[in-house]
C-alpha cells in the first residue's frame, strides 16, 4: 500500500511545530513526509529585532534544521516556492517539483509598505535574518562613518523606525541599548544621536493595556527615543523621510530608515489561486483552504476571526506554533481515517513586549506585569518555544539566561 506523501512548505514556527509533532505521531511506514524551506535552517522571526540592532549575534537565532528533524522520517529539500498547483496535487520550486497527497502551506510573511512612496527602495526591513544583519551592519557602517568624517553630518546619526506596533517597540527598545555602546565604540557623544519611532496611529502598542502602554513609552523617552505619534510616512527619500500630521508637511532626515509598520502573508498563496486578502485566507476550523479538503495554512498566511471582537488575531509566534500541533493532529487523523479533527482555537496564555533585555510589559494569565519581571516572563516565553521546537539541549544551546 503507496504511503501518502506530506509535503510542507515553509520552517518558519507553523511548518516546523508540524513537522516535530508530525514526526512523533507518525510512524516510518504511515508516510512520507517533506519540509520544503529556503535555506537550511529554522530562525527565531521573534528575535530579529535584537539581531537588527546588534545586541543579539544573528547565528543565536538561526537552527539548522538537520538538528530538529528526524531524517528517518522527513525528507529535507532546499529550495525556493515559486507556485501551488492544486489541481495537479504539485508544487513548483525554482530548481524542480514536488507532488504531495496533503500540503501544509507555512511560507511566513512578508513586509507590506501600503503603497507609500519609496519605502520599497530606500528602507530597510526586519524580514529575515539576512535583512537583520544588513540593519546592524548599515548603523556601524554610519557611525563609522561619522566617527571619520571632518565635516559633520549629523543626520548620519538619525534612525527612524516606522510603526510603533509590537516590532517597532521592541526594536526601538534594543537600540536604547545599543547607541550608548556604539557611541562609546566611535568616540560619538550621545546626544548626538537620535532615535525616532514614527507612527500614523494616535498611540503605540495598539490593543495593550493603556497603563502599560504608559509605562513603556515614559521608560523609552527616557533612555533617549523620540516619538512622533499621530504622524504618517508619506515618503521615503535617499535622504531620510516626508512625513504629515493634518496638514503640516516635514522632512526629517536620516542616515536610516527601519519600517516596521506592517506585514502580509506571503504572495506565493495570493498566486496559486487561493482566494486571499494581503496574502491571508480565511481558513476553515480546523486549519485547511476552503475548497480544499488536502490543504493547510498555518502562521502568517492563515487568517482567523476573533469572534469575541470580531477581527483577526494577531499573526504570532505563539498563535502560529499552536496551529502547527493541531495541524499535525488533523493529518494524522486523516492519514490513519480514525479520530476526530480538531477545531483550532488560539490559547492565547499572555502578550510580553520587550523594552531591551533588561525590561519589557507584558499580561501574563491575566496579571500584568512590569521592569525585570517581564523581562524574565519574556525570556522564559523564548526558552519554552525553543523547548517545543527541539526540547531541552536545544534549550541549553540557544536559550537566554541573561535574566538580570
Amino acid at each position: 500500500m503507496r504511503k501518502p506523501k506530506v509535503v510542507v512548505l515553509g520552517a518558519g514556527y507553523g511548518g516546523i511545530m508540524t513537522v516535530v509533532n508530525l514526526q512523533k505521531k507518525l510512524g516510518v511506514n504511515e508516510a512520507d513526509i517533506t519540509l520544503v524551506n529556503n535555506n537550511d535552517y529554522h530562525y527565531q522571526t521573534t528575535w530579529l529585532h535584537e539581531n537588527a540592532a546588534g545586541t543579539l549575534h544573528h547565528d543565536r537565532s538561526r537552527i539548522a534544521i538537520k538538528d530538529i528533524i528526524d531524517r528517518s522520517k522527513v525528507d529535507f529539500v532546499q529550495d525556493t516556492v515559486e507556485q501551488v498547483v492544486p489541481e495537479e496535487k504539485k508544487v513548483i520550486l525554482k530548481n524542480g517539483e514536488v507532488t504531495y497527497d496533503y500540503l501544509v502551506m507555512a511560507l511566513g510573511f512578508e513586509s507590506e509598505t501600503f503603497g507609500i512612496k519609496g519605502l520599497k527602495e530606500h528602507a530597510f526591513s526586519i524580514a529575515n535574518i539576512n535583512a537583520a544583519r544588513q540593519i546592524k551592519e548599515h548603523i556601524e557602517y554610519q557611525f563609522a562613518t561619522y566617527s571619520n568624517m571632518k565635516e559633520k553630518k549629523d543626520e548620519l546619526l538619525t534612525i527612524i523606525v516606522g510603526g510603533a506596533g509590537f516590532t517597532g517597540i521592541e526594536f526601538v527598545g534594543e537600540l536604547a541599548n545599543r547607541v550608548p555602546e556604539l557611541c562609546q565604540e566611535f568616540d560619538i557623544a550621545r546626544e548626538k544621536v537620535k532615535v525616532i519611532c514614527v507612527e500614523a496611529a494616535p498611540m503605540i502598542l495598539p490593543g495593550f493595556d493603556p497603563e502599560l502602554v504608559e509605562y513603556a513609552r515614559n521608560y523609552l523617552e527616557r533612555k533617549g527615543i523620540e516619538f512622533r505619534i499621530g504622524t504618517a510616512i508619506k515618503e521615503c527619500t535617499t535622504e531620510g523621510i516626508i512625513v504629515g500630521a493634518d496638514d503640516n508637511v516635514e522632512e526629517i532626515k536620516a542616515g536610516t530608515v527601519v519600517w516596521a509598520a506592517g506585514v502580509r502573508g506571503s504572495a506565493v498563496v495570493e498566486g496559486s489561486g487561493f482566494e486571499a486578502m494581503r496574502g491571508r485566507v480565511k481558513v476553515e476550523p480546523d486549519l485547511r483552504a476552503p475548497g480544499h479538503d488536502n490543504v493547510f495554512i498555518v502562521g502568517d498566511s492563515a487568517l482567523i476571526i476573533n469572534e469575541e471582537i470580531n477581527r483577526p488575531y494577531p499573526p504570532t509566534a505563539q498563535i502560529a506554533m499552536q496551529q502547527g500541533e493541531t495541524c499535525a493532529h488533523n493529518l494524522t487523523v486523516l492519514i490513519r481515517e480514525q479520530g476526530n479533527m480538531e477545531t483550532f482555537t488560539p490559547d492565547i496564555k499572555g502578550t510580553v513586549c520587550s523594552l531591551g533585555h533588561d525590561d519589557a510589559i507584558g499580561t501574563v494569565f491575566g496579571r500584568k506585569l512590569v521592569g525585570w519581571q517581564a523581562a524574565f516572563m519574556k525570556k522564559m516565553i523564548d526558552n519554552r518555544a525553543l523547548f517545543l521546537i527541539g526540547g531541552p539541549l536545544l534549550v541549553i544551546k540557544k536559550g537566554k539566561w541573561n535574566f538580570l
